[in-house]
């Protein structure tokens, strides 16, 4: 496998929505049907619920002052989320 080819399956694999600072905002693809939204950063990593409320999951690294400022992007960019959530894994 050439190395193009493996970047454009991360690609595909785990799909960057949005980025906000040094956070990237990605899908995991194949992971699991419920809505839900990864943060990745030199600081850590978070996931969060969207539905029925944006509700933190998991976090490592990130600090309570991190996860309060995240969760408000989060809900920011909620329906920006959604419909990528939707066209991602519609396909």
């Amino acid at each position: 496998m050439k190395t193009t080819d493996k970047v454009r399956i991360m690609i595909y694999v785990s799909p960057t929505v949005f980025r906000y600072k040094n956070y990237r905002f990605l899908f995991f693809s194949r992971e699991e049907l419920k809505p839900h939204i990864h943060v990745a950063s030199p600081d850590g990593e978070a996931k969060f619920w969207l539905t029925p409320k944006v509700e933190l999951v998991k976090s490592v690294g990130f600090s309570e002052k991190q996860i309060t400022e995240l969760k408000k992007v989060i809900k920011a960019h909620k329906n920006e989320i959604e419909i990528a959530w939707k066209k991602h894994f519609s396909d």
